[in-house]
């Protein structure tokens, strides 16, 4: 549990550029650190889900932003990129069917909702993913935004436990 230690007692700064590779929202990075110390790695990551839940969406936004298209491949040695690639090593293994139709439906995703499609990859098929995408284009604006804000709540909990563990 020493990393749970070293990010209670890092600097602030330090702390804060961490969280970021979690999540981009500057919102999510400031209240986590506010909140130092934690007693527990599942306390930290309760947090984090809250935190990330309670964005509004200009902080969203940010953090999508941050975020590689579904079956893209991350590039460069950022965390953000390893931490995508890791996420969604399942995508090596999609057809190239499913890849084609991943890429046109992000296409239409981002021209109907303005943002990238957002979910949490981490234990999804390729297939299951295009399916969520699917049927996640039936949305209306405020559904969606929803819908990206919870898997981004997903997602920084995952990256976060992955911090501190």
């Amino acid at each position: 549990m020493a990393r749970l230690d070293d990010f209670n007692n890092e600097p602030a700064d330090r702390a804060v550029q961490a969280l970021r590779t979690c999540n981009a929202a500057p919102r999510f990075a400031a209240e986590l650190v506010a909140g130092r110390p934690y007693a527990d790695a599942d306390t930290l990551v309760a947090r984090a889900e809250e935190v990330a839940r309670s964005l509004p969406w200009d902080e969203v936004s940010i953090a999508l932003a941050a975020h590689p298209r579904i079956g893209d491949r991350p590039e460069g040695s950022s965390a953000e990129a390893e931490a995508s690639r890791r996420e969604q090593s399942s995508m090596n293994d999609a057809g190239a069917q499913t890849r084609a139709a991943l890429v046109d439906g992000n296409r239409t995703y981002e021209e109907r909702f303005g943002h990238v499609f957002l979910i949490r990859a981490a234990g999804r098929s390729p297939d299951e993913m295009l399916a969520e995408l699917r049927r996640r284009l039936d949305n209306d604006a405020e559904a969606e935004q929803a819908e990206a804000t919870e898997q981004l709540a997903q997602i920084s909990a995952l990256r976060v436990r992955g911090l501190v563990s």
